[in-house]
């Protein structure tokens, strides 16, 4: 009798502690499936707020010509456009998750007077791996290295210079 009454609870116990896992899976899956469709679109226009390609180098376009937007746009047929200050690139990627590649793309040659903007985006693009979200509005371009990466603001950019969304 003692048997029975032993090998019922242990049982129960058993049957108690699946249950409460299969539970507690169940909300963890539950959690992914809706983090996983939070996703952030990086579709639509960019300011570039900084090139880095070192500690040491860097470029922030707001400080080369403030009264210029310069700017990355992403359509959603997979192309991009870059502004610069005096130049323009253009050309397609490719986006899978958090993944990004720039592809070889087109670039417009005009002499200017500062062209740090061009040169260090000619470098990095190539090299861009991944996309990485700050916030909602801050889009970091990561390379394989991390000593490169362009900082992008979401923003409605006009003539004048980029704003802020």
């Amino acid at each position: 009798m003692k048997f029975n009454f032993y090998a019922a609870a242990a049982a129960a116990l058993l049957f108690a502690s699946c249950t409460g896992n299969s539970t507690q899976n169940a909300g963890q899956a539950e959690e992914t499936a809706v983090n996983a469709t939070k996703t952030v679109s990086i579709t639509g226009k960019w300011c570039i707020e900084n090139i880095v390609l070192n500690d040491s180098t860097n470029v922030r376009p707001a400080e080369i010509n403030p009264e210029q937007c310069q700017s990355i746009t992403f359509g959603t047929d997979s192309t991009y456009s870059i502004i610069t200050n005096c130049n323009s690139l253009q050309g397609r990627y490719i986006a899978n998750a958090d993944s990004l590649v720039f592809e070889a793309g087109l670039m417009t040659e005009m002499a200017c007077d500062d062209m740090r903007s061009e040169d260090y985006l000619r470098q990095i693009l190539p090299e861009v791996r991944t996309a990485e979200f700050e916030n909602d509005s801050t889009l970091r371009l990561n390379t394989t290295g991390a000593d490169q990466y362009i900082v992008l603001r979401k923003s409605t950019c006009d003539q004048a210079k980029c704003k802020a969304e």
